[in-house]
């Protein structure tokens, strides 16, 4: 099972930019189980803010 925000993520938006590369996707959104990890995932859940920049271990890339 994959994380739930999967398809709307901005991560995906930056995938096909080029600005990331798709192990963040591997190791994190497209897992049984490791989406769960993922400081956006948890953010979400909460209602908490966060920048589309952030990756899924709570870095911020500047681009």
């Amino acid at each position: 099972m994959s994380c739930k925000w999967i398809d709307i993520c901005p991560l995906r938006r930056l995938e096909r930019q080029g600005a990331i590369d798709f192990t963040w996707r591997e190791r994190y959104c497209d897992t049984e189980r490791n989406w769960r990890e993922c400081r956006r995932y948890q953010m979400e859940e909460k209602g908490l803010p966060h920048s589309d920049t952030m990756m899924p271990d709570g870095s911020v890339i500047g681009i």
